[in-house]
């Protein structure tokens, strides 16, 4: 699998888990909706008050795992920020492309976006003979 098929896999996606470190140290992973864009990163919603914001905002480090159907999955691990100006308005077109009724909770007083910029990427398919692949990509 190279890069381009990687990318196409996470773009098929909606759904992922991001695990996120607490002050304490102790891992604290979510399921959340995001979209994606190559360039970009994964972007997803949630509230300020969220322990993903909470710990991102001390500790921008996250990991990411995107699809599980038939043994096959990509893990990522980046460096996560909440986009400000042009680059929120670019974070919000890919999420709400990937979530419409995204829209209806941007009212919300308390939402916020934040993009993972991926910094290695490893897919995995293990039906069969297993194909492992990993990608580093520039921080």
């Amino acid at each position: 699998m190279d890069r381009n098929g990687i990318i196409e896999f996470i773009s098929g996606k909606r759904l992922g888990v991001i695990s996120t470190v607490h002050p304490s140290g102790a891992p604290e992973a979510a399921l959340v909706g995001f979209g994606f864009d190559a360039k970009l990163g994964i972007v997803f919603d949630t509230s300020t008050t969220s322990r993903k914001a909470r710990n991102l905002r001390l500790r921008p480090a996250a990991a990411f795992v995107v699809g599980w159907e038939a043994e096959t999955s990509v893990q990522i691990e980046g460096v996560a920020w909440e986009p400000v100006g042009d680059e929120l308005l670019h974070a919000k077109a890919v999420y709400f492309a990937a979530w419409p009724d995204g829209r209806d909770r941007e009212a919300w007083p308390d939402i916020t976006y934040f993009i993972v910029r991926p910094t290695w990427v490893r897919y995995c398919n293990f039906q069969g003979a297993p194909i492992v692949t990993e990608i580093e990509f520039d921080a």
